[in-house]
């Protein structure tokens, strides 16, 4: 079985917004409305599981019943880290779930994921075990110990800018955040980064300049563009 988590319980202060940003309407539709569909459109994913702010959860269904998401059957209360909100979904998975299903990790304000990045995703997923969605680095990166200046390049071929989905297998996914929380690794941005402090090799796949995720609301006017 495949399964989209979905992680939808930041608060967006930095929007600077009374309503969370998942839930900020663009053409009349919630952001995280979009980033559902393209998983209930997909073939290959049978469940969705949506980790929520905490009081947000009516809303949620209220919002998934008026745009046909037939697919989500778990709504679980965030945590007070990203990483504390994906193991809560992860142990709420636990309990139904096969080890061996197939997680799909996605930010609830990547609206614009495509078909074909879930695809890459899940057939390198296939190959490897795992995978990450990302894409080349195509700009000029400095290191910098001020934010001022800096006179030390890095090569751009060497870098990739990860995204999301992040497709694990459940019980390898439970594994390494229990043994996190063991290790004291409390707040690891995504899922990739805490595989590799845990020493997982990250593969990747093709994403999409696209999938890129809503933070600010320059990231909305331009999501609304692309629309």
């Amino acid at each position: 079985m495949n399964i989209a988590l979905i992680t939808a319980a930041g608060t967006g202060s930095r929007m600077g917004m009374d309503v969370p940003k998942q839930f900020v309407c663009v053409k009349e539709k919630p952001i995280l409305m979009y980033t559902l569909e393209a998983f209930q459109a997909h073939p290959g994913i049978d469940e969705i599981l949506v980790v929520c702010l905490d009081g947000w959860s009516v809303i949620l269904t209220a919002y998934a019943k008026q745009y046909n998401i037939s697919k989500l059957k778990y709504i679980i209360n965030g945590g007070e880290t990203g990483q504390e909100s994906i193991f809560n979904g992860l142990v709420e998975l636990e309990k139904s779930h096969s080890p061996d299903d197939a997680i799909f990790i996605h930010d609830g304000n990547r609206p614009l994921v495509s078909q074909a990045v879930i695809n890459n995703c899940y057939s390198v997923f296939q190959n490897h075990g795992s995978a990450v969605a990302a894409i080349p680095c195509v700009e000029a990166v400095f290191r910098t110990d001020d934010g001022i200046s800096s006179e030390t390049n890095i090569p751009r071929d060497s870098l990739y800018r990860t995204q999301t989905p992040h497709v694990y297998k459940l019980g390898e996914l439970l594994e390494a955040y229990r043994e996190a929380t063991k290790r004291g690794i409390t707040n690891q941005v995504a899922t990739c980064t805490l595989m590799n402090e845990l020493g997982k090799r990250v593969f990747f796949a093709l994403g999409s300049e696209r999938n890129f995720k809503i933070t600010s609301q320059d990231d909305i006017e331009l999501f609304e563009a692309l629309l």
